[in-house]
């Protein structure tokens, strides 16, 4: 807070609550303090949390013209990271997150750098911020708008070295857009090509790049980079390699229009990790495609390949599954993981709540006939639940055989399949073949079509019992979708046992965590009131080194298990609805949503409530904590 506004304010205003924008706005005498204080009011009696700023603008004490030509005429006064609080781009969280990461960084990086990278802000929005702060006018150039005479004056490489383009001439002033107007080198470099005598202006670096490509000055002479299959082979270990250290899950590589972005998904979200120039694209795509056993001359049609990484480097096998993608830019690659587990987890270590882990057992894995079916979108750890199952069903006196696109944890004791296309082995070969071998337990890796659905239904006719998943959103809408496979409801109702949907949600981190009551708006959402969620230990976490400061670390799963009884197989034969099967399962079979149990899961801490909210499905209201947690055998104290 600026010393010198102090004097502006009178006793009965806090300076921190009103923020800087608003002192200046006062000082400026645009608002008077007697208006600020009925702003404070009105602002303390609202349900939702808003700024003083945008309170005091609603009541129509100010516009957003005089807001902006206040703060161009006390710019120099407020610190950058201060007014994107002020105006609403980011949180106060986030600023102090990003400015923690500055300072490991050794301030290498610019605040506004910082935000971008990890989206607290968009270029686009800090561009304009940082207009309004220093001064100088926003501008987009195209190449309608550049003098070419003035291009002329210098390579190609001094401009995207120095991140500025060279507008246009007027009264001997030359007009030059830059990416950051504050950067000294470059604002030299610029007055030795046109003189003292320049105006400055502040633009995006894609504006710059897209001229210079149009004009031919932005060609791999003027940006010239190592891109030999040599250069290619430690990019392409290194990102696996980093992969793995960070426990991603899948490597996005991105071609964009002037540079190719790197992403990690890493506990179910994106992450970037770093930008590297466009020239090294080509070989890039070449070394993943040799390596993934895709053909290299094909670039018109989208394609798919494997590699294998022996263990000699990472301590255990990595298996990489390769999406190669035609887009506008370029072909997108996504390389999905599979690490080769020699530990299986155990049925008990999934993270089912306790009455849910018993009926798992009791009512579903112990029935020796019938259909099983795990469902829920890519990512939810259904393979993981799967191969649980197979382990906790995996005895002398049974035969299991699976048939799996790829083979991801390999079972001693247990006939695995792998599926290869390529190699004539099919789904449907190889389910036609599966019988013959006299098996206890059939396993399909996943539900596909008609085909494998009555496939499974046939076995389970036969007496076998059959593990397999499928891709829902929930539990009704796994038998839904069977249904509408035009799977006669008789054989659904005969031969299902259970539908057992899934996510997996993030966790708070363990070391900065702290105690987080719910806000009027997550109660609202919940439609709760605020003495149903008093009593429970609810937790956020705040950032730290240890999560990457996300405030959270590693995931956790949540269940929605349907055992079905005699009155859901009469809604399935008799065809109701989705909401009305819905409502026979959670009345007659003890069903608890996911939502339900994400919630009871954030109310003991382990979660989010942000998370449940972002994560799982709102099909309707939860119902009470204290009936869930009753439900599920948590324990609520």
């Amino acid at each position: 807070m600026n010393e010198s506004l102090s004097g502006t304010i009178t006793s009965g205003l806090d300076p921190d609550v009103m923020g800087d924008i608003v002192q200046f706005l006062v000082r400026d005498q645009l608002v008077t303090n007697d208006q600020v204080e009925h702003a404070i009011k009105v602002r303390s009696r609202l349900d939702t949390p808003r700024r003083l700023l945008e309170v005091i603008q609603d009541l129509g004490y100010v516009s957003q013209e005089q807001v902006k030509s206040c703060l161009l005429n006390n710019r120099t006064n407020i610190r950058i990271g201060s007014l994107l609080v002020e105006l609403g781009y980011i949180s106060e969280k986030q600023l102090a997150l990003a400015l923690t990461k500055q300072k490991q960084d050794g301030k290498r990086r610019r605040l506004g750098e910082v935000l971008v990278s990890n989206n607290y802000i968009s270029h686009y929005d800090l561009t304009q911020v940082l207009s309004l702060h220093l001064g100088f006018p926003y501008v987009e150039p195209d190449l309608s708008a550049v003098d070419p005479a003035l291009l002329e004056r210098a390579k190609a490489s001094l401009f995207i070295e120095h991140q500025f383009i060279p507008l246009h001439r007027e009264n001997n002033q030359v007009t030059v857009a830059m990416v950051d107007p504050m950067d000294q080198k470059a604002v030299d470099a610029a007055k030795r090509l046109y003189g003292s005598n320049i105006v400055l202006a502040i633009t995006m670096d894609r504006f710059i790049f897209e001229v210079l490509d149009v004009l031919a000055l932005g060609k791999p002479d003027a940006r010239r980079v190592e891109t030999s299959p040599d250069h290619a082979v430690p990019l392409v270990d290194h990102l696996i390699e980093q992969a793995v250290l960070k426990e991603a899950s899948d490597i996005h590589i991105e071609p964009m229009k002037n540079k190719v972005r790197i992403r990690f998904r890493k506990d179910g979200s994106l992450v970037h990790f770093k930008d590297i120039p466009k020239e090294l694209e080509p070989a890039l795509i070449n070394r993943i495609k040799v390596m993934a056993g895709a053909n290299i001359t094909e670039r018109r049609r989208h394609q798919d390949g494997r590699m294998y990484i022996e263990p000699l480097k990472y301590g255990r096998g990595i298996d990489i599954r390769v999406s190669f993608y035609i887009s506008f830019f370029g072909e997108k690659v996504v390389m999905r993981i599979l690490t080769k587990k020699t530990e299986l987890l155990k049925v008990s270590d999934l993270g089912m709540s306790p009455k849910i882990l018993d009926r798992f057992r009791d009512e579903v894995l112990d029935v020796p006939t019938g259909v099983v079916i795990i469902t829920g979108p890519t990512g939810a750890g259904k393979t993981t639940s799967l191969y649980a199952a197979i382990n906790y069903s995996n005895r002398s006196d049974t035969s299991i055989i699976t048939a799996e696109d790829p083979v991801e944890y390999v079972i001693e004791g247990v006939t695995q399949c792998s599926i290869n296309p390529k190699l004539g082995v099919t789904y449907e070969d190889t389910l036609r073949h599966i019988l013959r071998q006299d098996p206890d337990i059939i396993v399909l890796g996943e539900i596909r079509d008609k085909f494998s659905a009555e496939s499974a239904i046939q076995a389970a006719l036969t007496g076998h019992k059959v593990l397999t998943t499928f891709h829902t959103e929930d539990t009704i809408g796994g038998l839904l979708r069977l249904m509408n496979m035009d799977i006669e409801t008789f054989l659904i109702s005969s031969t299902v046992v259970s539908v057992v949907a899934q996510r997996l949600i993030k966790r708070v981190c363990p070391k900065c965590q702290e105690p987080y009551v719910p806000s009027p708006r997550d109660i609202r959402r919940l439609q709760y009131h605020n003495q149903d969620v008093a009593d429970y230990e609810f937790r956020l976490g705040n950032g730290c080194e240890a999560c990457d400061y996300t405030g959270y670390k590693g995931r956790v799963g949540v269940f929605e298990l349907l055992v079905l009884n005699e009155y859901v197989k009469e809604a399935i034969l008799a065809r109701k609805t989705s909401s009305e099967i819905r409502r026979i399962c959670m009345e007659t079979t003890g069903l608890v949503t996911l939502l339900e149990d994400g919630l009871a899961k954030a109310a003991k801490g382990i979660t989010s409530i942000q998370e449940i909210m972002r994560t799982l499905p709102v099909l309707e209201p939860p119902r009470p904590l204290e009936q869930i947690f009753r439900l599920t055998g948590e324990y609520s104290g």
